[in-house]
């Protein structure tokens, strides 16, 4: 079996392999570029050459069993790290989604108003032959007809027209028609203005119809003004991604763009008094949600881990029972514990005949978000800590009873401290995980309640996580992904902070040295 893996069949497939990947990922760098996105495109030509280099010689052996993480790790760990920090120093929320060029492109369009008539004419679409596109207009109502390109107009006697059921012009001298199937493959016609009268051109608002617009806006590119020709107000760039008005910079014209603004996300978060206030009481809530969580469930999965550890009937029975919580996904426990909690259907209130609005009141709505956490929590605590009770000599539990230590002593001295040794890097990872338990939050209470009528955004029970989202995706009308990266950047490096201390106090990183 193991001749499979070797010789020339073994390399042949290795050249077929690299060969179909390398021409996927070929594929995947040309998309790329042509999108202009030159920072991924770069990552995956790196990653081709990479694969190709170190599969088809011999420059490390050890290094072809590490690339493929390594890239995964720079890929979907680093890059994802590097992207938020970058935004966080961005404007870039609800009206600043564009980059300048395409923002600019937006504004003058807007720019662009109806004449007061509200004149529209039908048209057809064509070129001329010098293969500019143009458009044929009928104005029926004055009986005029013209074409026109986007430089200049001209009048077209009836008599040279070939018209349809309607009356509406179809052909006309040096104007050759474009069938609709050929206007769908591309759409450029619509986005020019045609030539109609003095300061009004005429814009494409279908393939067979026109209206008759002024352009308000006007941009000179040397000055980079706006200027709008109808009342004279001058635009410039605010340098926080919008044009504002010259002399009142509370006036801004949208949409926006995306535009560094460095750490004014970050200073929001303890000037705003909006943002400050809101983050301090979610902050608090989630660093003890996270530590009565890591508590509660360590003290209860220890509890049950040393009761079962003692010989007694039906102990596999009790032992099975009590992971079921964990064999089941969490997604399912937490959405039946959220209907068994519901005020009006809920299990709960049925077995209590009470009425009690769970998720109303604050306090109560954060008793069942740590009860069902418990539930979750306690059966990885109960597994893990049966193992390491096994892992503890007896011999130490014996020497310390012929000693003269009661079970009480025995346990502080000697158990619990040699398993918060054994355990403390679980319960780091613990304390993270639930650091940012979204899925729990956001299954059973949404974060709630919330006084949404008051304006706020953080409920009762949102965590930092679940609180970064709602800037992120929770109010359509202002989605604030700056501001939710620079919380995401501050919930990192508070995670990653704590857990390097508790590593560092259980001395487990010194193992690895």
């Amino acid at each position: 079996m193991s001749g499979i893996f070797r010789g020339k069949f073994a390399l042949i497939a290795k050249i077929i392999f690299l060969g179909i990947t390398t021409a996927i990922m070929a594929l995947l760098t040309e998309h790329a570029f042509a999108q202009k996105q030159f920072v991924i495109g770069s990552f995956i030509l790196v990653a081709t050459l990479a694969l190709n280099i170190v599969y088809l010689t011999k420059i490390s052996i050890p290094f072809k069993f590490f690339l493929p993480g390594i890239l995964f790790f720079f890929a979907f760990v680093i890059a994802p790290i590097f992207f938020t920090v970058q935004m966080s120093g961005y404007k870039y929320q609800t009206g600043n989604y564009l980059d300048k060029p395409a923002a600019l492109e937006q504004v003058l369009i807007l720019g662009a108003q109806p004449d007061a008539a509200g004149t529209t004419f039908d048209i057809n679409v064509g070129k001329t032959p010098s293969n500019e596109y143009a458009i044929l207009v009928s104005d029926i109502t004055n009986n005029k007809y013209f074409i026109s390109t986007k430089t200049q107009r001209t009048d077209v006697p009836k008599a040279s027209l070939k018209f349809d059921a309607n009356g509406v012009a179809i052909a006309a001298p040096n104007f050759t028609p474009i069938s609709a199937i050929d206007l769908a493959k591309n759409d450029a016609y619509s986005k020019i203005n045609y030539k109609y009268e003095g300061k009004y051109y005429i814009a494409i608002e279908g393939q067979n119809s026109g209206g008759v617009f002024r352009q308000e806006l006007s941009y000179d590119a040397k000055t980079g003004v706006l200027t709008n020709t109808a009342t004279g107000a001058t635009y410039v760039d605010n340098h926080r991604g919008n044009f504002a008005k010259v002399g009142s910079p509370s006036e801004i014209l949208n949409p926006g763009w995306r535009a560094p603004i460095w750490f004014e996300n970050y200073s929001r978060l303890f000037s705003d008094p909006k943002i400050r206030i809101p983050l301090i009481r979610v902050f608090t809530w989630t660093f003890f949600f996270a530590g009565f969580t890591v508590l509660s469930t360590f003290g209860l999965g220890l509890l049950l881990a040393m009761a079962l550890n003692r010989a007694m009937r039906g102990r596999r029975v009790y032992r099975s029972i009590l992971i079921l919580p964990y064999a089941m996904p969490s997604v399912m426990s937490i959405l039946i514990w959220a209907g068994m909690f519901d005020s009006d259907f809920g299990a709960v209130n049925s077995i209590l005949h009470t009425s009690v609005h769970w998720f109303q009141n604050p306090m109560l709505a954060r008793g069942v978000v740590l009860l069902v956490n418990l539930w979750l929590g306690f059966p990885y605590f109960y597994l893990i800590c049966s193992g390491s009770l096994q892992a503890i000599p007896n011999e130490l539990m014996e020497a310390a009873a012929i000693d003269g230590a009661n079970p009480r002593q025995v346990f502080r001295k000697i158990t619990l401290p040699l398993l918060l040794q054994i355990l403390s890097p679980l319960l780091i990872a613990s304390f993270a995980f639930n650091f940012n338990n979204f899925n729990l939050i956001y299954l059973l209470t949404g974060g709630g309640p919330t006084q949404t009528l008051n304006g706020e955004i953080a409920g009762s029970t949102d965590i930092l996580i679940s609180y970064t989202y709602k800037i992120a995706f929770g109010n359509p009308n202002l989605q604030d992904f700056g501001l939710a990266s620079a919380i995401s950047v501050l919930i990192f490096l508070i995670v990653a902070s704590i857990s390097m201390y508790g590593l560092r106090r259980s001395k487990v990183m010194e193992t690895f040295v």
